[in-house]
Parts: C-alpha cells; sequence; structure tokens
C-alpha cells in the first residue's frame, strides 16, 4: 500500500510539471493572448489612398473616426497627405500618428 500511495504521488507530481511546462506555450499561442499572431493594429497593411478611399476604409485606420473620415473625404482631393494638415482636415498630432498609414496617389494628365 505505501508503494502504491508513493508511485501516485511521483506520477502526479510528473503530470504536473509537464502541465506546468507546456501551458505557457499553449497560453502564449491562443488568439485570446494575442500570442502566436499579429493583433489587427501589428498587421501591416497597404496604405489607404485619401483621395479614393471610402469611409469605412479611413476608419480602418487607427486615430481616424467618422468624423476625420468625412473631412478628409469633403476636402478631396490632395496632390500630397501631407495637405491634411495644410487643408486643416486633421491636426498635426493626428497626422503625426496615421501618416505612415497614408498615401495621396493622384492621376496623372
Amino acid at each position: 500500500m505505501k508503494l502504491q500511495t508513493r508511485l501516485g504521488r511521483i506520477l502526479c507530481g510528473a503530470t504536473l510539471a509537464l502541465a506546468f511546462s507546456v501551458a505557457p506555450g499553449i497560453w502564449a499561442l491562443s488568439p485570446a493572448s494575442g500570442g502566436g499572431q499579429m493583433s489587427s493594429m501589428q498587421a501591416k497593411t497597404a496604405p489607404v489612398d485619401i483621395n479614393t478611399a471610402t469611409v469605412d476604409q479611413l476608419k480602418a485606420v487607427p486615430g481616424i473616426g467618422d468624423a476625420y473620415a468625412k473631412r478628409i473625404i469633403a476636402n478631396r482631393p490632395y496632390t500630397s497627405k501631407n495637405q491634411l494638415v495644410s487643408k486643416g482636415v486633421l491636426p498635426q498630432g493626428v497626422y503625426d500618428k496615421v501618416k505612415g498609414s497614408l498615401v495621396a496617389h493622384h492621376k496623372k494628365k
């Protein structure tokens, strides 16, 4: 009986040790933790063209909400993305945060 108890404790300890060594790796890869995959904020996406984008496409850029998206569309066309500041569409601080996600393509004549 003593041997069975001792073996049971050893197996239980080994199982716990295995569980604690494997679980952090599994948790790191789970979608809820964001591990193993890039979050939508980290994912590299193609820049949004401020001359052709829809309201929804503009709102997908972190920092651009409904009001800014509508102002961007209302002030088209743009020859460069920095016109968002010079035309007063976006404040400098917001522009500094979103400029890497925007482009201003213009049609060639």
